[in-house]
C-alpha cells in the first residue's frame, strides 16, 4: 500500500525511513498550515537540540489561505546562508560531513521561489546521498482521506507528542546533552555515513507497514 506523506525541509529520521520502506505519495494539492515541518527542522549542536526555520512571504487579508505549491520563499532575508553556516558550525566535526558536504552546499546557494520545489529537490538530493529511488509520484487532488493510501500527513506536524523512536547512534555532541531523538535526517547521515541507510530500513516506525 502506497503512503501519503507531505514533502517538508530535511525530513527527521522517522518520515525519511518512512519513505525509506514504503512506496510514496507526495500530498501537494493541500492547503498550507503554519508551524509544522514543511518549513523547519531540527539538528544537534553545541547548545542542543536547534530549529532551522524557512521564512515564507505570508498572504494576508482574505487570500490568508493559500495551497502549499503556491507558497514563496522570503529570499530578501539570507536564510539559506544561516542555514548552511550552521550546519558547518555544527557537523563539520562529524565523521561524514566532508564526504557529503559538496552535494549538499547547492542547496544552499541556488535561489528557489516556492517552498515545495525547494523540499522537493532537497529530499532529491538527499535521497542521492543515501542512494535510494526519489518517489515522484504525487496527488492531483486533495482528498481528506488518504483516498486508498496509508495515511502518513500525520508526520507533517511539528507541535505534537514526540513519536516513539528505537533508534540509537552516536551524535558529535552527545556527551553534553544526550541522545536527541528524531533530528533531521541529515544528522544521520553525518554521524553514520553509509550505515544510515540500513539504520533507516530497519528503524521500527509509529504504524503499520500496510
Amino acid at each position: 500500500m502506497k503512503l501519503l506523506l507531505h514533502p517538508v525541509y530535511c525530513p527527521n529520521i522517522i518520515t525519511f525511513a518512512s519513505l525509506v520502506q514504503h512506496e510514496v505519495l507526495w500530498e501537494v494539492e493541500d492547503n498550507y498550515q503554519k508551524q509544522t515541518y514543511r518549513n523547519r527542522c531540527y539538528i544537534c549542536t553545541d547548545q542542543g537540540r536547534q530549529m532551522l526555520n524557512i521564512p515564507i512571504k505570508h498572504v494576508g487579508g482574505r487570500h490568508g489561505r493559500q495551497k502549499y505549491r503556491d507558497v514563496r520563499l522570503e529570499n530578501t532575508y539570507p536564510w539559506q546562508r544561516q542555514h548552511w553556516r550552521s550546519l558547518q558550525t555544527a557537523y563539520r566535526t562529524s565523521p561524514f560531513f566532508e564526504f557529503y558536504e559538496d552535494e549538499l552546499a547547492p542547496l544552499y546557494h541556488r535561489e528557489f521561489t516556492f517552498l515545495l520545489d525547494f523540499n522537493l529537490h532537497t529530499i532529491d538530493v538527499l535521497c542521492d546521498c543515501l542512494q535510494v529511488a526519489m518517489p515522484g509520484e504525487k496527488t492531483r487532488v486533495y482528498e481528506e482521506g488518504a483516498g486508498g493510501a496509508f495515511d502518513g500527513r500525520f508526520l507533517v506536524n511539528a507541535k505534537g507528542a514526540p513519536l516513539p523512536f528505537s533508534l540509537q547512534y552516536q551524535q558529535v555532541f552527545g556527551d553534553r546533552h544526550g541522545f536527541i531523538p528524531n533530528l533531521s535526517v541529515l544528522d544521520l547521515l553525518f554521524n553514520l555515513g553509509t550505515t544510515a541507510l540500513p539504520a533507516l530500513q530497519e528503524l521500527e516506525l509509529p504504524f503499520g507497514h500496510g
